[in-house]
């Protein structure tokens, strides 16, 4: 697991370095990621991919394969700055 980054602004291409060498790999893949997160030891590693079904782009979290109803902002900030998806992690971290 990567250290969280500070509160900095970083770019929206941002990739954890853990985690870096699994993205590459879908890109190779007929999966299209569109985000991820290590989960930095307090929520599940999560990637969001596009997926087209029927000809409408749809977006799922690829481990748990939870659909996410929306094509952006997938993810949510806690209190301490970590990023979550609350579908998938139910709004509390992962112990």
């Amino acid at each position: 697991m990567c250290k969280k980054v500070s509160n900095e602004k970083v770019p929206n291409t941002r990739i954890d370095r853990c985690i870096k060498p699994l993205i590459k790999w879908l890109l190779k893949s007929d999966y299209a990621p569109v985000a991820s997160c290590c989960g930095h030891n307090k929520y599940p590693l999560t990637v969001v991919v596009r997926w087209m079904e029927n000809g409408v782009p749809t977006f799922y979290e690829l481990f748990t394969k939870t659909k996410i109803p929306r094509s952006r902002n997938f993810y949510k900030k806690d209190s301490e700055g970590y990023y979550y998806i609350p579908e998938v992690s139910g709004n509390s971290p992962h112990k």
